[in-house]
């Protein structure tokens, strides 16, 4: 049967758009955002995803405010592709693509009526591509914006104004193959000696700078992109940025890291970013190892879940090191000072860094 996606002209396989162009069960399609007020105490993840070989769609949202953390989850079953982004007290509206988006969560312990507007246009990434062998686990494309917030948040009966002057923060939209629902059985190991990542989207005044880089235990850098965009659209490679970490001590969550880079004109760019508090994405936000939920498990219909998390609880401290981290991230480039999102994960062997493996730290 077609579906009201298949009258547009926007097919890219014989298929119809009922269905994707592949079996592989981790085939997902999402919205992951962040907002935060530089000088306030308030850190929001959330996100929509719909998995259409599992026939489930799903959306979270978590605050941090000091140390305590609400998460509320929404996921139901996915009955048709269209352009329905609603799930359960969540909906996402599409106000003009690539630019205005609006994201409502409507639930007694966290809530929001937030539109988001593109400070610069986004920037497409270079292709994610994680490997178990010979196998991918990971191969994606995903696109990256810089923006600022405007609307309301209720968190736990704190009430915040979210001034788009003040309240910044970045997204991405993403799509492709990625583990999702159920753990699947794991055939013969493989094996895995450490993951290591740094995703740095960062918004000055004037323009923006992304950097990802994803690296094998041995240093070998398997994702590496590094882009300026400007305000007016310009869009420049910053080379192969040169890492230069702090970790706090006995710990590998990261105090700072210097990048240097290179202009296309040869010149040297140096951005310092500073880790400030942040989100741990294994800990209520579905990714990774959460215990909780996980994106793209079957929960049955019409299910919801609201988790009120103390993040000085030795239990979750003891479960923060083992995932992706979201830090705010305070940015210097010369003289321009900046605001964004400082993701990182150091897991296993890492040799640029000194980590031997899995229980390393730094000294």
């Amino acid at each position: 049967m077609p579906v009201p996606l298949d009258e547009y002209p926007v097919h890219q396989t014989p298929l119809s758009l009922a269905r994707v162009a592949t079996s592989d069960r981790n085939f997902y399609d999402r919205y992951y955002f962040n907002a935060f007020d530089p000088a306030g105490d308030a850190m929001l993840i959330t996100g929509f995803g719909v998995y259409p070989n599992l026939g489930v769609v799903d959306a979270f949202a978590v605050v941090r405010h000091g140390d305590a953390q609400r998460s509320v989850r929404f996921s139901d079953a996915l009955t048709s592709r269209d352009l329905n982004t609603t799930v359960g007290g969540y909906r996402l509206e599409v106000l003009e693509p690539l630019q205005k988006l609006r994201v409502v969560c409507e639930h007694d312990d966290l809530g929001f009526d937030l539109t988001w507007t593109g400070a610069q246009p986004a920037v497409q990434e270079q292709p994610h591509l994680i490997l178990s062998g010979t196998r991918p686990i990971i191969e994606a494309s995903r696109f990256a914006q810089l923006g600022s917030w405007a609307g309301t948040l209720a968190v736990d009966g704190i009430d915040y104004t979210v001034d788009p002057a003040v309240w910044t923060g970045s997204r991405d939209r993403s799509w492709g193959i990625r583990p999702s629902g159920e753990p699947e059985p794991a055939g013969r190991p493989t094996g895995m000696d450490g993951f290591w990542w740094l995703y740095a989207p960062l918004r000055f005044q004037d323009f923006s700078i992304v950097v990802i880089v994803q690296e094998e235990p041995d240093g070998t850098r398997t994702l590496n992109n590094a882009v300026r965009i400007w305000n007016d659209g310009r869009k420049e490679q910053l080379g192969w940025p040169r890492m230069h970490w702090t970790y706090e001590p006995g710990t590998r969550h990261p105090k700072s890291v210097r990048l240097d880079m290179t202009t296309p004109d040869g010149k040297p760019l140096e951005v310092e970013v500073e880790s400030r508090p942040g989100i741990a994405l294994h800990v209520g936000c579905g990714y990774g190892a959460d215990p909780d939920w996980t994106h793209g498990r079957w929960m049955g219909e019409n299910w919801s879940l609201s988790s009120a998390y103390d993040l000085t609880d030795p239990a979750i401290k003891a479960r923060t090191p083992y995932g992706v981290i979201d830090h705010i991230g305070y940015a210097r480039c010369g003289d321009a000072e900046g605001w964004g999102l400082f993701e990182h994960a150091s897991m296993g062997r890492h040799d640029p860094t000194g980590f031997a493996d899995w229980s390393s730290v730094a000294p």
